[in-house]
């Protein structure tokens, strides 16, 4: 297997980064399984990405014995994973955050989710909940977004999103993810909950729904 262009979605080098940017970490056999290779194979193009600034490797201690090695992304990579959907009006925003003020700021980005909703509704039209959080899963992944859901067995679903369309303005304003919370609530027609959040560690954004956070938290 050729060492491959990390940016170039269809290489085993991307479909590493994409196994990484879903699930936080690997070590090297489980991508062998991921990718159905050789180890040495998969020791060539995670050397590439460590030589390219896309992958570090970290020791892990689990229980007796001795560590193992898990290879993680960097920063450098998750850049990869960003949407720039519209470069423009998320720069645009910025200013309006830094200028406006925070009333402001939040009032138009309560307006920018209800523009986002009402483009996503014309994908989402089934009657179930589950099937309207899998339409918006679909709808999602076209426009760029790594995403996927899951429904637990006291059937709670959960829809769950591995890199961010604003990433770096995420970052720095976190009423960025109360915009989502809103545009998701508008599609699906039902609470959607955040309770984990890509900017507080997590490799993953979580939101519940139909069921906000503090209501499992009582279950």
């Amino acid at each position: 297997m050729a060492l491959s262009d990390p940016v170039d979605k269809q290489t085993p080098a991307w479909k590493i980064l994409e196994y990484l940017q879903r699930n936080g970490s690997a070590s090297i056999k489980t991508l062998e399984e991921h990718l159905g290779v050789t180890t040495t194979a998969v020791r060539q193009q995670l050397q590439a990405l460590q030589a390219s600034g896309y992958v570090e490797r970290q020791s892990v201690h689990a229980g007796v014995g001795r560590p193992h090695h898990e290879y993680s992304m960097k920063p450098k990579a998750k850049e990869l994973f960003s949407c720039h959907s519209d470069e423009l009006a998320l720069s645009l925003l910025e200013e309006v955050m830094e200028l406006a003020g925070r009333e402001t700021t939040e009032r138009l980005l309560g307006r920018v989710g209800s523009r986002l909703a009402a483009q996503y509704l014309q994908s989402v039209e089934a009657g179930e909940l589950s099937e309207r959080v899998g339409q918006l899963v679909d709808a999602l992944a076209a426009r760029g977004v790594l995403a996927d859901m899951s429904i637990d067995d006291e059937d709670i679903i959960v829809l769950q999103t591995y890199n961010c369309p604003y990433h770096e303005l995420a970052q720095e304003h976190r009423d960025i993810c109360n915009m989502d919370e809103k545009f998701m609530r508008e599609v699906l027609g039902s609470e959607v909950s955040l309770s984990e959040c890509m900017f507080d560690g997590h490799h993953r954004c979580t939101f519940v729904v139909g069921q906000s956070v503090s209501e499992l938290s009582d279950m």
